[in-house]
Parts: C-alpha cells; sequence; structure tokens
C-alpha cells in the first residue's frame, strides 16, 4: 500500500495528474479509499430485505448525488438463502462489511462485539420505545436501527361486522365469541383460519400466552432454568379459549388451509376474520380495493391487558464497529431516517411502517395505520418467538394440529408444549 501511494505522490508530483491517485489502487480492506480531505469513500452495504433490493439501490443513488464523497456498494443475499451464513463467511474471509442486518436478541449476544454502539446517535430520541427492544443489551446501550415495524392480530372486515350488527370491536375474550356468534346468524363465517401453516400457529398464535405474561422476559429464562412451567400457568390455560373459538367458528376444514387460501377467503368476503399481519394488506387490496379493514387483538382473556397487538421489529440496520468510514456510515443511517427523501423512500417506496416518532406514515393502508396507532399509544405485546429453544415453533404447530383434530385433549397439550421446550431448550 506505501508503494502504490508514493508511486502516485510521484506521478503527481511530474505530471501533475492528481487523478492519478484514485480509487482502485488505493482501496482499503473494508472498500473505501485511504486518505482524508475530498477523498471518496466506498461503504460495502450487505443486506438481506430482497424486497426492497432494488428501491433501496435507488435510494442510495439519491444518497450519493447529496454526498459526492461517499459511495454505497449494496449487495443483497436473502430470498431462500442463508444471510447468517454469508454474513459469517464475509466476516471469516476478511470482507467485513460496514452496514448489515441485524435481528436483536440472541442475535445481538452473538455480533455483539462487533458492533458500534449507536446510544450517542442523533436519530435514536425519535425511535419509538419498542423499536429499541431487540438492539437494546442489559447495560441500555443501543446496537441497532429499527427497519421497520409490523404486527398481526385479528384482521377484521369492518363492513360485515356492522352488517351482523356489531357496533364496538370486540377487545376481550368474550366479547369476540360473542361477535362470532352474531356474525354466524347472519351466516357469515367468522374466521378465516390456516392451520396448515405452521407458523400461523405454532409462532405467531402461540406467541399470545408467552407475551401476555406479566413479565414475558422472566418467564421464558424461567422456563429454561425450570423455575417456570407452561403446565399449570394461566396464560396458557386461557389461550384454550382463543383456540377453540377459532376452531369452532372457522371456514371449513382449517388443518389443510394454506396461507393463499387464507388470506383469500378473507379479501373476498367469505369470512369476516383473519389471523395474520400487516404483510397481508397489498394482497387483500389487489383481491378487494374496496375493503373496509383494521385490526383486533388476539384476546385470551377479559382482562384490560388482553387489548394489546403483538408488535415487532423483523429486522434492523448495523454498524461494524471495526469499519474504516464508520463516520460516513452513521451519515448514511442518520440521512435515511432525517432527509425528506430517506422518509420518502421508506414510508413510500419501501411500503414500510416507520419506528420512528418524526417520520409521517405516507399512504400506509387501514392495516399499517392500525398498527402504528397501536404503537404509538404503547398498547403492544412483543414476539417471543426470537427466545425459543430452536425448533420449538415447529413442533408447537404439530401439537396446536393435533389438536384441531381431536386427537389429543388440551391437558395434553399443554404437557407437550412443556416437553417440547424441555426437550430442545
Amino acid at each position: 500500500m506505501k508503494r502504490i501511494l508514493l508511486l502516485c505522490m510521484s506521478l503527481v508530483l511530474v505530471f501533475g495528474i492528481i487523478a492519478g491517485c484514485s480509487s482502485k489502487d488505493t482501496t482499503s480492506k473494508s472498500g473505501g479509499e485511504s486518505g482524508s480531505g475530498d477523498d471518496v469513500v466506498t461503504l460495502n452495504f450487505f443486506q438481506f430485505k430482497v424486497e426492497i433490493a432494488d428501491q433501496l439501490q435507488e435510494m442510495i443513488k439519491e444518497f450519493e448525488a447529496e454526498h459526492p464523497n461517499i459511495k454505497i456498494k449494496l449487495e443483497t443475499v436473502g430470498g431462500g438463502a442463508d444471510y447468517g451464513a454469508a454474513l459469517k463467511a464475509k466476516f471469516a474471509s476478511g470482507e467485513e462489511p460496514d452496514i448489515f442486518n441485524n435481528g436483536g436478541f440472541k442475535e445481538l449476544e452473538l455480533w455483539k462485539e462487533k458492533l458500534a454502539d449507536l446510544s450517542g446517535e442523533p436519530w435514536v430520541e425519535h425511535v419509538l420505545p419498542i423499536g429499541k427492544v431487540p438492539m437494546t443489551d442489559e447495560d441500555g446501550k443501543l446496537y441497532g436501527m429499527p427497519v421497520n415495524l409490523e404486527g398481526y392480530g385479528f384482521v377484521y372486515n369492518k363492513d360485515l361486522f356492522e352488517e351482523a350488527g356489531i357496533t364496538e370491536p370486540p377487545a376481550t375474550i368474550d366479547e369476540l365469541k360473542d361477535a362470532a356468534k352474531k356474525l354466524e346468524a347472519k351466516k357469515i363465517t367468522p374466521f378465516s383460519a390456516g392451520y396448515g401453516e405452521w407458523w400461523v400457529i405454532g409462532q405467531h398464535l402461540l406467541n399470545i400466552p408467552f407475551a401476555q405474561q406479566e413479565d414475558p422476559d422472566a418467564f421464558i429464562a424461567g422456563l429454561y432454568d425450570g423455575s417456570e412451567k407452561i403446565v399449570g400457568n394461566e396464560k396458557f390455560k386461557q389461550f384454550k379459549e382463543v383456540l377453540d373459538a377459532e376452531l369452532k367458528y372457522a371456514n371449513d376444514n382449517p388443518l389443510t388451509t394454506d396461507y393463499n387460501t387464507q388470506v383469500t377467503l378473507f379479501a373476498s368476503g367469505e369470512t369476516a376474520m383473519l389471523q395474520q399481519g400487516n404483510w397481508t394488506e397489498n394482497m387483500i387490496t389487489e383481491i378487494n380495493p374496496e375493503i373496509n379493514m383494521g385490526f383486533l387483538p388476539i384476546s385470551i382473556s377479559n382482562d384490560d391487558s388482553a387489548d394489546r397487538l403483538p408488535v415487532g421489529v423483523p429486522n434492523n440496520w448495523v454498524l461494524n464497529k471495526n469499519s474504516e468510514h464508520l463516520e460516513e456510515a452513521k451519515t448514511f443511517l442518520e440521512w435515511m431516517v432525517s432527509s425528506e427523501t430517506g422518509k420518502r423512500y421508506i414510508t413510500e417506496e419501501f411500503a414500510f411502517i416507520p419506528a420512528f416518532d418524526n417520520i409521517e406514515p405516507n399512504g400506509l393502508g387501514d392495516l399499517g395505520q392500525s398498527i402504528l396507532d397501536y404503537s404509538k399509544e404503547e398498547k403492544t405485546i412483543p414476539w417471543t418467538w426470537f427466545k425459543w429453544p430452536d425448533g420449538a415453533n415447529k413442533e408447537f404447530a404439530a401439537t396446536i394440529q393435533e389438536y384441531a383434530a381431536g386427537k389429543i385433549d388440551y391437558d395434553t397439550v399443554l404437557e407437550r408444549f412443556q416437553q417440547t421446550w424441555d426437550n430442545l431448550k
């Protein structure tokens, strides 16, 4: 490197061609150029959200136009490919990215020694409280910027509810059952149940009794050390109520109903409620552009705490603390959530629910707006499956499917849940 720099300096002296000492010969290991002042640096951005890859590239072009001394090389690995394995390979080979993704919680623990502390960045004060949770360590330091917010519950058709004489959206389990009875009396199938999908029931639905614990983290820690049990736990006893209600008032053959069928049944007006998230919005409105819908909580009790939506951060942007261009990487993150251009891309081009109170959610549909409203009111419960033993979600789903098929009773369900946890923890 020194020889190359000396050669370039000699050329400058001899020929007076400053441009002779440019990019390729002075590229550093992190992809930028050596030197300071007006030199251009290159940031390596390694991310996995394939659904926004094209839009992200366009946003980067606009950032580069405003910051001519910073270039960003975007690489996307996802859509079925193993991003985690690819990221580890990058670090093992010495091609460490400057900006990458981290899911938080256990993944934060795994990568923390590589991550820059972002606690002092100007955008932090605008992050919604729920957006800080996955990437905040036990010392209160924040290591990631939330990509967006997502949430789920029972999506409901407001017009069908009105047709059935339901004037207030049900917030408790008894109100939910009462609404289902009124819908059925009007010959409207209450629930679109996709029990053929393991993640719908073994992850999203079963998250509810975990997330409704007084202290979900303490409960999960207790399951790991043996001081807590699923069997006998009040929230898991209550979970039977919503499980039974959905199965009783569901579409035909819920056990063979997949995601596409489940969403299509609801979107076409054949059912009044759908246990899914805001990610279904585009699919629903493509089928039925005039649908009037919102979210209901997946309530398991009549407590005030039942009126909560599970909302979480699907992923985070993080910075390599060993990056030679850490300040430039911080500049990019700040621009993304503070400039009008960056905000527009997040809401309009990425179609994200922003995790920031300074970003107006332009163009959000009914479901996205509902998730944002619950988040701002702090009427949310967490996504806990990130903290479960690896593989437990699929085994939980298999147990729920056996119950739905009438092969086992509910006491056996709880015993199976406990066995799964103990075997895999």
